[in-house]
C-alpha cells in the first residue's frame, strides 16, 4: 500500500504543479491530496509540502482547521459554474446534461460550508 500512496502522491504533486501554472486548474487541492498520500508513504515529503513557504500555509490551514480562503472559494465556485454551463451546452443527451451541474452543486455546497479563516 505504501507504494500505491507514494505513486498517488507523486501524481498529485505533478497535478498541483500544473495547477500552479495553469489558471483554470486548482493547485492547492492536489497538494492537499499529495500531503495525505505522503503521510502514509513518505513523511519526509509530507513535511516538505507542509513547510513550503507558498504551498504550506493553505495546505496546513485545510488539514488542521478545514479552512478554505475566501479567494479560493470564489475561484472554485466560479470555475464550477463555468463548467456547469459548458456541460449544459456541450452534452446533448438530456439525462446527462444535468450531471455536471449536479456534481458541481454538491461540491460547491462543501466548499461554501468550510470556514474562511
Amino acid at each position: 500500500m505504501r507504494l500505491i500512496y507514494l505513486v498517488a502522491g507523486l501524481l498529485f504533486v505533478a497535478l498541483g504543479i500544473a495547477g500552479v501554472i495553469l489558471p483554470v486548474m486548482p493547485g492547492v487541492v492536489f497538494f492537499i491530496l499529495a500531503a495525505v498520500c505522503f503521510a502514509r508513504s513518505n513523511p519526509v515529503w509530507e513535511a516538505r509540502i507542509m513547510n513550503h513557504p507558498k504551498i504550506g500555509p493553505p495546505v496546513r490551514a485545510f488539514r488542521e482547521r478545514g479552512v478554505i480562503a475566501p479567494a479560493g472559494k470564489i475561484a472554485a465556485v466560479t470555475g464550477m459554474a463555468i463548467g456547469s454551463i459548458a456541460g449544459w451546452f456541450l452534452i446533448h443527451h438530456n439525462i446527462w446534461r444535468y450531471a455536471p451541474a449536479a456534481v458541481c452543486v454538491v461540491c460547491a455546497a462543501y466548499v461554501l460550508t468550510r470556514p474562511s479563516r
